[in-house]
């Protein structure tokens, strides 16, 4: 016998998961916030008595200040892709959230290892460093996306195949990150770059690729 207002062990479950996915979706976004507003902390302040010195001293920091703008677009984008990811989440795994612990802690990972590409010293280290922290990034957000349609962990009435667009971003992502750490030894500082150009056309070709397959795991 059931008193007014009582609910079925399964419907408290899913209440209780339902509850669980948006506690954890609300501390990554709560860890980014603090991600992205601690950069600005290590910000060097501009000094100089006229104009044309403090000028120069914002050209003397300028390496600082492409190390917050680069950290602040990379991990806004990550955060982006997670935000349109998750709020299809409706349970969780064990899995699923040490995943996504990884994949948070490469977020925060991420304005060190900016700040160390834009330092003085031997390049192939410095860009190796930062290419692999992305390849982490975007492969543990691959097997994210693959735990989730793999446990039934999404919302039924949301199309296979956006989960799979956005796993097979991830999956280029790290392809190409991963091609770029040997080429940085190999190759000159602007043909280590340049694999991180060609990204949007393999992402391109992926997608269109993609496309035309049935959709699936």
């Amino acid at each position: 016998m059931t008193t007014h207002g009582s609910h079925t062990p399964g419907a408290e479950t899913e209440e209780v998961r339902a509850v669980a996915a948006e506690r954890l979706t609300a501390f990554v976004d709560a860890a980014i916030a603090i991600a992205l507003t601690l950069l600005a902390l290590d910000l060097p302040i501009p000094a100089g008595d006229t104009t044309d010195a403090m000028l120069s001293s914002v050209s003397d920091h300028g390496k600082e200040y492409l190390a917050f703008a680069l950290s602040f677009v990379v991990i806004a984008a990550h955060w982006r892709a997670h935000h349109e990811i998750f709020r299809y989440v409706r349970s969780l795994s064990s899995r699923l959230t040490s995943l996504t612990l990884a994949w948070l802690f490469m977020q925060v990972l991420m304005p060190f290892a900016t700040r160390v590409i834009t330092a003085d010293g031997a390049f192939p280290p410095r860009f190796s460093l930062y290419a692999i922290v992305q390849v982490l990034a975007s492969a543990s957000f691959a097997l994210i996306i693959r735990e989730i349609r793999r446990e039934h962990l999404g919302r039924t009435d949301v199309p296979p195949r956006m989960f799979a667009r956005s796993r097979v971003r991830s999956i280029c992502l790290a392809a190409v990150f991963g091609v770029s750490v040997p080429v940085s030894f190999l190759t000159t500082t602007t043909g280590a770059y340049l694999c991180w150009l060609a990204t949007p056309i393999v992402l391109a070709v992926a997608h269109r690729i993609q496309g035309r397959a049935p959709s699936g795991d």
